[in-house]
């Protein structure tokens, strides 16, 4: 699969780039000392990353200028870096306190456990770095506790779940009348993206940006873009191989709009197909499944990282498989079937005979 490692990957460079531009905006609206930083992680974060850090800090400093009447009347393009060093434990407990619901521009936004953990992550790096340059003397969020995180449980598809929703994917005997219209037009590429989520258990938006030289169907691997900003080979089965290439066929005969030519999944209107797009077409074929799961692309993802474990037993394989860098996390999410396992175990030995 030589080849696909020289493909140039332009869906990826162009969301990059729109993350690049999007995060510049908002630093625009940020304390000048605030570029220092994002140029300092440039090197060691993705576009996404940093797109993420930009929105938490925007919200951290609106707050501190909504907030405390020493900053309310300066504009926050105007704040010097001084400040992070009047900032104490306290403020950033109350900041935390205000994240958990407040409104913005007429709307109202909330943050839980991971929403508050993930925003003092991004405070505790934008101190780290100014700290660890010794350009500030006082380090605030580093005396904060993380907000406790609950695991909760895996929401995935059985396996008779899984061959329901194929079964209504390719017949579409289960939509409205008004989806089983779309359905016709859209019947084998649906199979195809299904399947392959299915069968794969690459991310959504893997998924979306795949090109046609992406796909090696001489090894049965398909090329992904992988979260953390490299590239790696994931093969699939027959039947994956089989609902792709027939899709490829009808998809072969379409006219695709300008820009999207090598998509290999494409929307109705011959562009390359959202994310929010296949999350709206799982939403769909889910619920004719089942109502009280909801299934999204990432649910299909754990489906499949469940179904594996199950089969292999192997932890490793499974986080190399699902692209995790830390096989922790992998293990942190499929803990509940080693837990099945052992209760298997216990059942196995037996004391005495029957």
């Amino acid at each position: 699969m030589q080849h696909l490692k020289t493909t140039t990957d332009k869906y990826h460079t162009a969301q990059d780039n729109a993350n690049i531009r999007k995060t510049r905006e908002i630093l625009a609206t940020l304390p000048a000392f605030c570029k220092q930083y994002f140029r300092g992680i440039e090197e060691n974060t993705s576009p996404r990353t940093r797109l993420g850090y930009a929105h938490d800090l925007r919200t951290f400093f609106v707050f501190l200028h909504e907030t405390n009447p020493a900053l309310k009347n300066i504009e926050i393009t105007d704040y010097k870096l001084e400040i992070l060093d009047r900032i104490t434990r306290e403020d950033i407990e109350e900041y935390l306190e205000y994240i958990t619901l407040y409104d913005k521009d007429g709307k109202e936004f909330s943050n839980r456990e991971f929403g508050k953990a993930r925003k003092i992550s991004s405070l505790r790096s934008l101190y780290n770095y100014f700290y660890r340059a010794e350009l500030i003397t006082s380090n605030p969020p580093a005396l904060v506790r993380t907000p406790k995180l609950h695991e909760h449980e895996i929401i995935r598809l059985e396996p008779d779940e899984v061959a329901v929703m194929l079964d209504s994917v390719e017949a579409g005997d289960r939509l409205t009348g008004s989806q089983k219209k779309f359905h016709e037009k859209t019947r084998l590429r649906d199979v195809a993206l299904i399947t392959l989520l299915l069968g794969t258990g690459i991310r959504v938006s893997e998924c979306v940006g795949l090109d046609f030289n992406d796909i090696d169907f001489g090894n049965n691997g398909l090329r992904i873009h992988r979260k953390g900003g490299y590239d790696s080979v994931v093969y699939f089965g027959e039947e994956v191989e089989a609902a792709l290439k027939e899709y490829l066929a009808e998809r072969s005969e379409k006219a695709a709009a300008a820009g999207s030519e090598q998509a290999v999944f494409l929307s109705l209107q011959n562009r390359r197909i959202s994310v929010r797009a296949v999350e709206n077409l799982v939403k769909k074929y889910a619920s004719t499944v089942t109502t009280l799961k909801k299934i999204t692309p990432h649910k299909l993802r754990s489906t499949y990282g469940t179904t594996l474990y199950k089969e292999s037993g192997d932890i490793y394989l499974v986080a190399d498989v699902l692209g995790h860098k830390d096989v922790n996390t992998t293990r942190k999410h499929y803990a509940a079937q080693d837990d099945e396992n052992r209760r298997r175990a216990a059942r196995m030995v037996k004391l005495r005979g029957e």
